[in-house]
């Protein structure tokens, strides 16, 4: 990586924000390859999402005024592994994975003092659903996030029934309350949309090919 940086062109103009889309591109691409099961395709993804890792890592290293490497970086996350284990490096006991996560939120809880919200930390660019399912569980802890829509018109219209949501909000209010009976159940919305699109595109290309 370093190498690279130095003497190809292209990668010395690279920015932190020049590399974002690759960056999602390369994360979505590894989540293709497993859920499709494919090891050599997931062997290869992870490899190409690890060259991001490195290249960001590149371009902070050149920073003048916050500079670290790679090796900061993994310094950085082998401490915070160590703090949010307590029950495998420390004297704190884990006997099932509930009891893992109180240990794992607790950690958490003490290194990010300074948020003063339960949606601080939530990322903004995630995919729509996916933060839905997020700030349902984030809101949860000081509200009751349960919206007061019935997505059995959704799920009806889905089977092919005829009802239909009547406006763009109430769409919505739709969507976020199948997002609340997803998490309600423990189920991924953003994994089952596209486990549906999945189907839908092997339809379309049964279709097409006669």
């Amino acid at each position: 990586m370093r190498q690279v940086r130095e003497r190809c062109v292209w990668s010395q103009r690279i920015t932190h924000r020049d590399l974002v889309p690759y960056l999602i591109e390369e994360s979505h691409e590894v989540i293709d390859a497993v859920e499709a099961g494919d090891r050599a395709e997931l062997r290869e993804e992870l490899g190409d999402l690890l060259w991001q890792v490195l290249f960001h890592s590149a371009v902070a290293a050149q920073d003048e005024d916050d500079p670290f490497d790679i090796d900061d970086v993994a310094r950085g996350l082998t401490e915070k592994m160590v703090r949010r284990h307590p029950h495998v490096f420390g004297d704190a006991v884990a006997a099932t994975p509930e009891e893992v996560l109180v240990h794992w939120n607790a950690a958490k809880a003490a290194e990010k003092r300074e948020r003063r919200s339960v949606l601080d930390g939530v990322p903004a660019g995630m995919p729509a659903l996916a933060r839905a399912q997020k700030v349902l569980g984030r809101a949860a802890k000081v509200v009751d996030p349960s919206p007061v829509v019935d997505p059995t018109p959704v799920v009806e219209r889905a089977a092919g029934e005829t009802k239909r949501i009547a406006s763009e909000s109430a769409l919505g209010d739709a969507l976020l309350a199948l997002v609340a009976q997803a998490r309600e159940n423990g189920w991924d919305a953003e994994r089952a949309l596209r486990e549906r699109l999945r189907r839908l595109e092997d339809e379309v290309r049964a279709a097409e090919a006669g």
